[in-house]
């Protein structure tokens, strides 16, 4: 199994990456774990008190889940993903569950920043987007998708965010193998991931 890290600030295009890698590629051999749904469980606590979580530290996230279900796969096993609502800021009770594959395609903000996450990736990938175009990419997407407001996301942003990427984010680039400036007409590195893909699964 490969095993492919992407990651990278939020707003970067992370996602539009991960559907050009698999554009070209037999779907049935490849498959995708998003760090978001691995945020950690917090039923214990009220809304109010869910919505004040730093979603955007290394904390936040269940990385012992993930690193478990990555081994499991790669022992060909099949897991269940848990299913997060932003909605809600929780885990939902439904989970999907996911098959081993030849490839596995990890995405998320934080997972190069856990050691024992990044050992596992055969390639790390680092989505680099200027913080403007980052923010106008948040804005749209947690108003349009996330049902929040310019208010709300600005100053998310200001507080937690630009802070967040700074400290744990932006420094994971260090680790990446390919450094993927997020430009729609920059194909070659795509091209050089997909091969190395191909190369694997034929």
């Amino acid at each position: 199994m490969l095993i492919i890290g992407i990651a990278g600030g939020t707003g970067s295009g992370k996602t539009t990456v991960v559907h050009q890698i698999m554009n070209e590629l037999p779907h049935t051999e490849v498959g995708i774990i998003a760090q978001d749904s691995y945020y950690k469980e917090s039923t214990n606590e009220s809304y109010e008190e869910r919505a004040k979580t730093n979603f955007d530290h290394p904390r936040a996230i269940d990385f012992d889940l993930l690193v478990a279900h990555l081994k499991e796969l790669k022992a060909g096993n099949t897991i269940h993903q848990p299913v997060y609502s932003f909605a809600t800021h929780n885990r939902t009770d439904d989970t999907i569950v996911t098959h081993p594959r030849k490839v596995m395609i990890v995405e998320g903000i934080l997972i190069l920043s856990n050691p024992e996450l990044r050992d596992l990736f055969d390639i790390k990938i680092f989505v680099h987007a200027d913080s403007d175009e980052r923010l106008i990419r948040r804005l749209k997407r947690d108003i349009a998708e996330r049902g929040r407001d310019m208010e709300e996301v600005l100053n998310r942003y200001q507080t937690t965010l630009k802070p967040m990427h700074q400290q744990f984010i932006e420094s994971t680039k260090a680790f990446a193998d390919i450094i993927i400036p997020n430009d729609k007409y920059n194909t070659v590195a795509i091209d050089v991931v997909r091969a190395v893909i191909n190369q694997r699964i034929l």
